[in-house]
């Protein structure tokens, strides 16, 4: 068991599961909702959390959690809440749940609307510290919203929006790779370059941060090393856990600042036309966004080339490419059957997305537009 304080505190490694009763107890947590989604239920995720803290086998579970959080499910799992006078909440899953939860957790606080506290719109000040306590339980390894300081939520009225605030991150993660042996090839690839994506995107974000880039970087080292194996082998359990401590690190960068990924995939995973994966969305998106910046900061993309044991002269976009097509995924938006006719408002709210601020290149509308046809 390795016990890291940083931001938060993580406890990691194989059977770390077992420790969440004494953990509830330590963070004076006796009702706890616990959010899920229907994969975690049907992969028998939920009973292992069960048998694990015998004190929550009856505890009230909210497990429609949607593939993209959305304000309505926050407002119905708060409303799971209130009625059984909770306390916490046990987030169990990937980033959804533990987006959901943290939503939850500000409600059950805040009484101002969901839009209030997004930070686009100047919320991030009014989020203060009586959100309620979450515990993350990742399930993925991706995502790093275990660690993170944001939720990604979508509103009513379709936008996609970061609620970001140092109070959001969850009091503790428990980060057990046993609980992400046998995840499907397809979500390991796409949760994969979830975690290798952000590793790149705050190492190249402008903010001064070298403790974070020292982290992004060893972070991207372990995934590029592993995922590869971790997609061939659900059962390795060292590809396993590097991929998870790989995602968990890209989570403890985040606040650094990601950039023109995940400007775009923001707004892309909002569309109520077609439903996008995030992870896929990032893969197929990043090599576009590795060629805009090339030009801003050479010296980083050295830096980068160093650490995967490139040539000095490695395209690093074509290599990205050819990663996504070794591990399975989709190389495209047209194969994610993203179409073409919502380019321009996928642009423009690219530029308002709060990611773009720490793009190390500016992106006007135009160049998000052009992104966006390099990915189709």
């Amino acid at each position: 068991m390795s016990l890291i304080t940083y931001l938060t505190n993580v406890k990691f490694g194989f059977g770390e599961l077992s420790s969440l009763e004494a953990e509830l107890a330590n963070l004076g947590i006796k009702r706890p909702l616990l959010i899920a989604d229907r994969g975690v239920v049907a992969a028998g995720l939920l009973d292992k959390v069960g048998t694990a803290a015998p004190s929550i086998t009856s505890a009230p579970v909210f497990a429609d959690t949607p593939s993209n959080p959305t304000e309505a499910a926050v407002r119905s799992a708060l409303s799971e809440y209130s009625a059984n006078d909770c306390d916490g909440l046990i987030a169990i899953g990937g980033g959804s749940p533990i987006d959901l939860a943290k939503g939850v957790a500000l409600l059950a606080t805040h009484n101002e609307p969901l839009e209030t506290f997004a930070a686009i719109l100047g919320g991030i000040p009014k989020i203060t510290a009586r959100v309620a306590p979450v515990i993350a339980i990742p399930t993925t390894a991706g995502t790093g919203s275990e660690v993170g300081r944001a939720a990604l939520i979508t509103l009513d009225d379709g936008r996609k929006l970061g609620f970001i605030s140092p109070h959001l991150i969850p009091r503790l993660a428990i980060c057990d790779p046993d609980l992400t042996v046998g995840m499907p090839a397809w979500l390991t690839a796409a949760t994969g370059m979830d975690a290798v994506t952000h590793c790149l995107e705050t190492y190249l974000s402008p903010r001064y941060n070298p403790p974070a880039e020292a982290i992004a970087l060893d972070g991207l080292a372990r995934a590029v090393a592993h995922i590869e194996r971790a997609v061939a082998d659900g059962s390795d359990l060292e590809a396993r856990s590097e991929m998870l401590m790989a995602a968990l690190q890209g989570g403890l960068t985040f606040q650094k600042g990601l950039g023109a990924v995940h400007a775009l995939s923001h707004p892309l995973g909002g569309l109520k036309e077609v439903s996008l994966h995030h992870g896929t969305l990032n893969a197929v998106l990043l090599p576009a966004v590795l060629r805009f910046n090339a030009s801003a900061v050479p010296e980083k993309y050295a830096r980068i080339r160093q650490v995967l044991g490139l040539p000095d002269d490695a395209d690093l976009a074509e290599w990205v490419r050819g990663l996504v097509s070794k591990i399975g995924m989709p190389g495209s938006l047209s194969a994610m059957g993203v179409p073409k006719a919502v380019f321009s408002e996928i642009a423009n709210a690219a530029v308002a997305d709060h990611s773009s601020a720490t793009n190390p290149k500016p992106a006007t509308a135009e160049d998000y537009a052009r992104m966006l046809e390099e990915s189709f």
